[in-house]
């Protein structure tokens, strides 16, 4: 599968070298939201992510799902594949940058991050609607989720489960964003459509129980 219109972050600095993984310790940034919700922000944890791009998009067993809405059953507007825990994941990559992750967050999240969801944004038409990861142990405990994202940028915005104003984060290819403490069960998150945009791709990292 190849895909066109892939724009670079703006943190990266040779997209023509290979992925290059940078720390995390000094460089993240929280914002701390209601109801002990929090969000971490690391712009280019990954540079040199176009062949990284290229590799996914073609050797992952990507899935066309289709999900009952109301009466009428419709294709899921992404491509997706899950390796769960235990699973090979397709790169050797994604193995260095879950266990980076569960690291730095160890003390937080003692039991690391275990599985990997990957979703494939093919133009600004797909999308993903309002959601909190909330199968599972996300519906009544704080967790963590992690998500990297790869390619055109795209927005992920958050907003208060019970209502609010939402907030918009522009995650560049390389960037890392990881929600917090309640956010799964008292914030929703989304990707809305985005007219004219090229290709993205997403990759999560969970713990173990949560979907």
């Amino acid at each position: 599968m190849t895909l066109a219109g892939i724009q670079h972050s703006l943190f990266e600095t040779d997209v023509d070298a290979g992925p290059t993984v940078h720390p995390l310790a000094g460089a993240v940034r929280r914002r701390h939201l209601s109801d002990g919700a929090w969000v971490d922000l690391r712009p280019g944890w990954l540079t040199g992510t176009t062949g990284l791009f290229g590799e996914l998009t073609d050797q992952v067993p990507w899935r066309a799902e289709r999900r009952r809405m109301y009466d009428a059953t419709l294709p899921v507007p992404r491509l997706t594949a899950h390796y769960p825990a235990g699973a090979q994941l397709p790169l050797p990559l994604l193995r260095t940058l879950r266990d980076r992750l569960s690291d730095h967050y160890r003390a937080e999240l003692p039991e690391g991050f275990v599985s990997a969801g990957l979703c494939l944004y093919r133009d600004g038409r797909d999308s993903v609607a309002w959601h909190g990861d909330r199968i599972g142990r996300g519906a009544d405990h704080d967790t963590l989720v992690a998500i990297i994202s790869l390619g055109s940028p795209r927005v992920l915005a958050l907003r208060p489960r019970d209502g609010g104003r939402s907030l918009r984060f522009t995650l560049g290819s390389g960037d890392l964003l990881v929600m917090g403490g309640s956010c799964q069960r008292t914030w929703d998150h989304a990707v809305p459509k985005s007219p004219g945009a090229g290709p993205r791709l997403s990759i999560q990292f969970r713990p173990p129980g949560v979907r």
